[in-house]
């Protein structure tokens, strides 16, 4: 299946994508990807070492003739979000990528297919290996667990890294130069409850909703998608309302940075209730449908029955967890003044797992303004707090300044101008990059973000443009001859 990516063109890059997509590289499990990159490196006689943290580090010298230009850094994180459909089944600590061609796209089969940030890695491994291409002095950074949490960014010390320019090849627009992106912080509500006997005369019920897109809860935030736990939570705070309905558990969403995609309730109500509860779940379903049609056609809400469970959430408790995610901000919170259609700042109720007496509420904040990201947090930490939760902050990390009088940014503007005769969009995007971090320990690094075309990022739908990573290849050649002198 994927002897066809390697026929693409460019198939330097190509080839490289399909060898890193072979290794299994989940966000904090990144051992075998890391040793991958070092026999990389090593096997082509360069430069190559790992940091302290585990980010790898390979310099290569410049092509003849331009050994007195600056030296380049390029960046990108070996690791990728894991998500699949639920119909799929397939192991991502054993198994590689399985990938097709359609049309323009590269896809995978049913589960993400990491081009975020594969196809960055993938033609940093190309200008490596090859002999042919000019290219001032590289310098390749290979971050780690950019997904949870970006450590390998924050843990790479301030002496390390030798060019003067980095180029990030993160960004999923390739029409797109960005120059700043939004911090975020990681919110985890916890509480406790003493779970009840299962009320007599009663049924249960398994309600799932699934059939939603997901995506990036950062690039695509603004889309307005349906985001399943809130989903969930609104049928159910309505039916407890209307029934003597009782929760037994709750396992909605995964990752932080991912927009949920399903949700699965587990609850019981009364025998007597159970034809009018049936038929307000597909009345529920039908209304919820004909809110999102145009962006969840596929949203399906679904029940079967089930056998009773041990025990369930008492009426107390359960009214404070529906009640605290009713009330938590979700989406996008607020526009950029300073700069057009961007979105400042937003929340993500990312996680929701209720079970053995143990409620869990997860949430990733964004903002490109720090003090708007911690005013966010604050009021769902507020939110939380009200409904009897503990709320930890953790993972915080800095946005990205922008900086519009970049040199490197000049000479990347005119060189697109000069290739495809349009202006390029200069812009900060409302994702986590790297740079923010890594300008902390090199703030005289400039620095700036491009990329190929990618959709659906993490989620089952994520897509490369074929025809966009040629145009990102060409671009990037262009920009490295074109680095300045020393």
């Amino acid at each position: 299946m994927n002897e066809a990516i390697r026929e693409l063109q460019p198939k330097e890059v190509w080839n490289k994508f399909a060898d890193l997509n072979a290794v299994p590289r989940p966000s904090k499990k990144e051992e075998r990807v890391i040793q991958f990159m070092l026999d990389f490196g090593e096997s082509l006689g360069l430069e190559t070492f790992k940091d302290a943290v585990g980010n790898v580090i390979i310099r290569k010298p410049a092509s003849k003739g331009m050994e007195n230009r600056v030296t380049v850094t390029l960046q990108s994180h070996l690791d990728m979000v894991h998500q699949k459909n639920n119909d799929t089944v397939f192991d991502f600590d054993k198994q590689g990528i399985e990938m097709f061609v359609q049309g323009d796209w590269v896809k995978a089969k049913g589960t993400t297919l990491g081009a975020d940030n594969g196809m960055g890695v993938a033609a940093i491994m190309a200008l490596l290996q090859s002999t042919e291409i000019t290219h001032p002095p590289l310098e390749a950074l290979f971050t780690i667990d950019e997904e949870t949490g970006m450590t390998g960014a924050m843990g790479l010390e301030g002496d390390i890294l030798q060019g003067e320019i980095l180029l990030n090849l993160d960004t999923e627009e390739d029409d797109e130069l960005d120059i700043g992106c939004a911090g975020g912080i990681d919110i985890t509500a916890t509480r406790k409850y003493k779970e009840k006997s299962v009320p007599s005369d009663t049924v249960a019920y398994q309600i799932t909703v699934n059939g939603l897109c997901g995506g990036h809860s950062g690039i695509e935030i603004h889309k307005g998608l349906g985001n399943a736990n809130k989903i969930m939570n609104r049928f159910l705070y309505g039916a407890s309302n209307s029934f003597m309905l009782r929760i037994a558990e709750i396992d909605g969403g995964s990752l932080r940075n991912a927009i949920p995609r399903e949700s699965v309730a587990k609850v019981v109500i009364l025998k007597t209730q159970s034809d009018e509860f049936e038929k307000t779940l597909k009345e529920y379903e039908s209304t919820i449908k004909k809110e999102l049609n145009v962006l969840e056609p596929n949203l399906k809400v679904s029940f079967e029955s089930i056998k009773l469970p041990k025990g369930v959430m008492g009426k107390k408790a359960q009214t404070r967890l529906l009640q605290g995610i009713y009330a938590a901000h979700n989406g996008v919170y607020a526009m950029s003044a300073a700069i057009p259609d961007l979105v400042e700042t937003s929340n993500n109720v990312a996680r929701v797992l209720v079970k053995n007496g143990k409620a869990k509420i997860g949430c990733l904040t964004r903002s490109s303004v720090d003090s708007a990201k911690m005013d966010l947090a604050n009021a769902l930490k507020s939110t939380f707090e009200l409904a009897s939760f503990n709320v930890e902050f953790s993972g915080t990390y800095p946005g990205w300044t922008p900086n519009a009088d970049s040199k490197i940014l000049k000479v990347a503007e005119a060189k697109y101008k000069a290739l495809f005769g349009e202006k390029p969009k200069v812009a900060a995007c409302h994702a986590g990059l790297e740079c923010g971090i890594l300008g902390q320990n090199y703030p005289e690094m400039d620095m700036i973000s491009f990329g190929p075309t990618i959709l659906g990022a993490h989620s089952p739908d994520e897509r490369v443009c074929i025809s966009s990573t040629q145009k990102f290849w060409k671009f990037l050649l262009n920009i490295l001859e074109d680095i300045p002198k020393k």
